[in-house]
């Protein structure tokens, strides 16, 4: 599976940002797929996941201002990221993984090469 994550910029508070991940490969299934933030000095964070079923999962810090988004047709994750603020600021990857749980980083085999989103106030 190979993972290209992109959409990345700067952006003030407030604003919006679109990332898209295209993905590519065998034994792939975009219900196992999902993005993760790391901002320096930190452990990677989960902000949002496709589960079993088509049910979309988000963590606590951005539900109601993040979505995640799919075409299955052309293997593409999205998350559209709305009333962005500056703790939003981090590298954005796009995951997918196994069998684990969606939650946890630990969880996905394969990563994207990850995309810079600043936010500035």
């Amino acid at each position: 599976v190979q993972l290209q994550a992109s959409g990345g910029g700067q952006v003030q508070a407030g604003g919006s940002l679109r990332l898209s991940c295209a993905a590519s490969g065998q034994d792939l299934s975009i219900d196992r797929m999902g993005w993760f933030r790391q901002a320096p000095g930190k452990q990677r964070e989960f902000v949002a996941a496709w589960t079993a079923g088509g049910s979309p999962k988000y963590g606590d810090s951005v539900r109601g201002r993040f979505g995640i988004f799919r075409d299955d047709t052309k293997n593409m994750l999205y998350l559209q990221m709305n009333n962005l603020r500056s703790e939003d600021t981090a590298i954005y990857y796009c995951g997918a993984r196994g069998s684990g749980y969606y939650l946890l980083a630990s969880s996905y085999k394969y990563w994207g090469q990850g995309t810079q989103v600043t936010v500035s106030s």
